[in-house]
């Protein structure tokens, strides 16, 4: 359940005048080749109206060009043959949250995780399900029966406290549906079908509410009672994030940090489980980043050697360029934990040739040339970024843009770029910009005017 989140570790998840390509998005027609379920592309119209037309609940798919764990599902999960039986369950939608299109969606069904899965009844426009995360297909099929039995109302025991979890987590009550996907562990047997996803559900809704002691308290009791699976790494993912964001004179924090990374560790050795590998990344990832909480920078580092090996070998045997970009981010994260950014350069430029439509390469090329001095060639980068990216993913670039303005010694310029960002931001919906993102470009503004 790799998400992103404004948070480094959860799964960040997770962002003028936009100067976009009138060329139709590369991902998006490498997702859809041969996909085995009809996804509807960015029209929630017309998507409800197809599923109250035919009596069936509405899947949509919360995604962005940005977001590897989002990317690892469409070249990894949703084009597996095995889906194809439920296409007649569902009406399926997918909603790429870059369009400014899709903030009317995004009003109507907030999302701070990328990826989010709604299961909506097109009746009432509710959501009976919010489901933030990755998920295999065996995990997507049990999606599929809750949604199925939310929209039936026939849920009873612990499955009708999951059911009401769900729909709270999707009407925005995030502590409340804690208390019910509480409840549901307290009522399931151990062997419940439902726990891993349960435990997840819970995780993520404490992250939510930011009870992030209480969310790793509840990872500690829950992590020992789930068998060794992918909602067990996911949910040892999710404990570092809790642990992490504890107050730091917390007496708990360290003991915490310190019990996930040998968890971490044990779910990362032999025998491997059977999980996608941007799960496993995601769980390197947090692992990193928490022994650099704990101040243990030599074994962080030796961790994301490792980490960065993995990602090689795995974008190796992509079976497509698109799928191996998926690794890009992260391949580029360890390489400059380990300050080594010309690891993950030649990957990237390849990448860039590959996918000419998408801004991703251009935009991550231009942040790794800026820390190799290469300042010309991080502003062409930037150029090449600028001419594709659109909505809130433009005010990272312009920022990252910003920071090479001010590396040339160009403060004028790196100022504008920032009042630019702002400007742009304002015109965008609140729902794809969040207060913290334009309160994150005020502050930048102020230092660069100080300096």
């Amino acid at each position: 359940m790799r998400t992103h989140v404004a948070s480094l570790f959860v799964v960040g998840l997770l962002a003028c005048t936009a100067s976009r390509t009138s060329e139709p998005d590369a991902t998006a027609a490498a997702a859809h080749e041969g996909a085995p379920l009809p996804f509807i592309e960015d029209d929630y119209d017309r998507a409800l109206t197809e599923a109250k037309a035919k009596g069936l609940p509405l899947f949509a798919d919360i995604w962005a060009p940005w977001c590897h764990t989002c990317r690892s599902m469409r070249a990894y999960v949703f084009t597996d043959k095995a889906l194809a039986r439920h296409a007649g369950r569902f009406v399926w939608l997918e909603i790429n949250t870059d369009l400014p299109k899709n903030a009317i969606f995004q009003e109507k069904y907030p999302v701070e995780n990328w990826p989010t899965f709604f299961i909506i009844d097109p009746r009432e426009e509710k959501a009976l399900v919010r489901f933030a995360g990755s998920a295999t297909v065996a995990q997507l099929e049990k999606l599929f029966e809750d949604g199925e039995r939310a929209y039936r109302g026939d849920a009873k025991g612990a499955e009708a406290d999951l059911a009401r979890g769900d729909a709270l987590y999707g009407a925005g009550k995030p502590a409340e549906a804690a208390q019910a996907f509480s409840q549901a562990l307290a009522e399931a047997p151990h062997d419940w079908s439902r726990r891993g996803r349960t435990v997840e559900s819970l995780l993520v809704a404490l992250w939510g509410a930011k009870q992030y002691d209480v969310c790793a308290q509840k990872a500690a009791e829950e992590l020992p009672r789930l068998p060794r699976s992918p909602s067990l790494a996911n949910a040892t993912t999710m404990a570092i994030g809790c642990a992490a964001s504890m107050a730091p004179e917390n007496p708990q924090r360290k003991a915490l940090l310190s019990a996930f990374d040998a968890k971490g560790k044990e779910i990362l050795a032999p025998p491997l489980i059977d999980m996608p590998a941007d799960d496993r990344s995601g769980l390197y990832e947090a692992m990193v980043e928490g022994r650099s909480e704990l101040g243990d920078e030599a074994g962080g580092k030796a961790l994301a050697q490792e980490w960065l090996t993995f990602l090689e070998a795995e974008a190796a045997k992509a079976p497509n360029p698109d799928a191996r970009s998926v690794f890009d981010s992260h391949r580029m994260s360890a390489a400059m934990i380990l300050e080594e950014p010309m690891r993950a350069v030649p990957a990237i430029e390849q990448s860039e040739k590959d996918l000419p439509n998408d801004y991703n390469p251009p935009a991550r090329l231009a942040v790794l040339y800026r820390m190799l001095g290469r300042l010309d060639d991080a502003m062409a980068a930037s150029d090449r970024a600028l001419a594709k990216v659109q909505g809130a993913r433009r005010l990272r670039v312009l920022s990252d843009r910003s920071a090479i303005l001010a590396a040339r010694g160009d403060k004028a310029g790196a100022v504008k770029t920032i009042e630019e960002a702002i400007a742009y931001a304002k015109s965008l919906s609140e729902a794809q910009v969040s207060p913290r993102q334009r309160e994150a470009l005020e502050k930048k503004l102020t230092e660069l005017k100080a300096k």
